[in-house]
């Protein structure tokens, strides 16, 4: 029994075979929608019978966040190794965003939320879920990256069930000022690094002010007094999905925040700041149409989709910086 294959039939497979994986791809391509954290709270707790106490918001909008970085179609894909998703670069891109801010969170938690002073012991649960987000974001063999996050997820449910029994004592959640001020800084420097990486993408002579304003400072090695700076033009669009995807978990991370720390942000009189960051996160979340992201110069006639991004993080990352200054005054 033979076989004969012609140039077309071979041709013509191929095609398909790739034109469906372009199909899938573009498919997985698509980002999670938003979703609202207070009612998604209120649900899980009507489900598992118990009353959303102090915390549950901000800990369940940690576990739906980091859930939906790995449920979305195509699930977890940094780490895939065959096609389709091998040749996909921009929801890695927004999967890294997203759990840089996981990461952050999750420190913050196990370090401050969970602790009443620097002395407490630390959660049980925390300390063995934080690590493991820590995990090199490509590892795909034993252990894979999505079975170490998979793993920390169930240790939050774990930190979450017991801060919803009252008979437990050793699980809980401090909505402070002072807590919350030390999430606030890691969050600035999070968002000043991604403004500078966008607002590189048409180049630019930046000084050199390492050391301004401390006439004393010095550093390990010298460096140049000015420095051209410009993002690859292969990197554009992974820092912008990367920063897209940043902002999209961390929109949700803030309206958790507006919930757990409802009595400390009214006494300061700083709802409304969150709010009005909140809405420049949710700018970032804006349909982009075009097929491809845009890197036209300055003021000219084409569009540059990175330093509209930049735009909206800068202003939320300024109003951060007000906003933990706000809470630091009594």
């Amino acid at each position: 029994m033979t076989f004969k294959f012609s140039f077309k039939s071979i041709a013509t497979t191929t095609f398909v075979v790739a034109f469906l994986f372009y199909l899938l791809g573009v498919f997985w391509s698509f980002e999670p929608d938003t979703f609202n954290v207070r009612e998604q709270a209120i649900a899980d707790a009507k489900a598992a019978g118990v009353k959303p106490v102090v915390g549950y918001t901000t800990t369940t909008t940690l576990i739906r966040v980091a859930e939906k970085m790995q449920d979305k179609p195509g699930g977890y894909l940094a780490n895939d190794v065959t096609p389709p998703s091998v040749f996909l670069d921009n929801i890695p891109a927004w999967e890294f965003g997203v759990l840089e801010m996981v990461r952050d969170l999750s420190l913050v938690m196990r370090q401050s939320f969970s602790r009443s002073q620097s002395q407490s012991l630390e959660n049980k649960h925390l300390k063995n879920a934080q690590p493991k987000f820590n995990i090199d974001a490509y590892n795909w063999a034993i252990p894979s990256a999505e079975g170490e996050y998979s793993s920390a997820i169930d240790d939050l449910y774990k930190y979450r069930n017991d801060l919803a029994d009252p008979l437990i004592q050793d699980a809980q959640f401090y909505a402070r000022a002072d807590n919350l001020r030390d999430w606030l800084r890691e969050i600035e420097k999070r968002l000043g690094s991604y403004s500078q990486r966008l607002s590189a993408s048409v180049g630019r002579n930046q000084l050199n002010t390492d050391l301004a304003g401390d006439k004393d400072a010095q550093q390990s090695t010298l460096s140049a007094s000015a420095v051209i700076i410009k993002t690859s033009w292969w990197k554009i669009d992974d820092v912008f999905y990367e920063s897209r995807g940043a902002c999209w978990a961390l929109l949700h991370m803030l309206q958790a925040i507006e919930v757990d720390f409802a009595d400390v942000l009214a006494n300061k009189n700083a709802t409304v700041s969150v709010s009005q960051i909140i809405r420049e996160l949710e700018a970032t979340q804006d349909t982009v149409w075009s097929p491809l992201i845009l890197n036209g110069s300055g003021f000219g006639i084409g569009a540059n989709h990175s330093l509209v991004m930049a735009n909206y993080i800068s202003r939320a990352n300024a109003a951060l910086i007000d906003l933990r200054e706000l809470l630091s005054q009594g």
